[in-house]
């Protein structure tokens, strides 16, 4: 967890200084506030990205040499933690043949992996 924290607090360092440049450059922001999600990814692929397709799920990591894309970063990094502290308690659930912990553990691990993998879908 304290190393997530700290890499929002240098990425997001790296984005408010400038030392590494954003996709939207902060000056513009408030001219995408009033834009829906889907309608603010859309400008900024027209306006600044230039890509094929609008940057959504895990699509962050082909830009992550932008400023403000380097933040999320930090954020699946935090995401993470709840997954490796089920693994971490899964041995000894094992060892203590809790089986009715031990299953619960291991289906939170599963739909957790299947949530931030995006094989799973619920919506649009």
């Amino acid at each position: 967890m304290y190393a997530g924290l700290a890499m929002l607090l240098v990425t997001f360092s790296l984005y408010v200084l400038g030392i590494v440049s954003p996709a939207v450059p902060i000056q513009e922001l408030p001219n995408y506030w009033t834009l829906s999600a889907h309608e603010y990814l859309e400008a900024v692929n027209h306006e600044f990205l230039h890509r094929e397709h609008i940057v959504t799920g895990w699509g962050w990591m082909a830009v992550l040499n932008r400023g403000d894309y380097l933040n999320f970063a930090g954020i699946a990094l935090l995401a993470a933690v709840t997954i490796v502290c089920y693994l971490g308690i899964l041995p000894t659930l094992l060892k203590k043949r809790d089986w009715i912990y031990f299953a619960i553990a291991l289906l939170e691990i599963i739909i957790l992996v299947l949530a931030a993998s995006g094989i799973v879908a619920v919506g649009h």
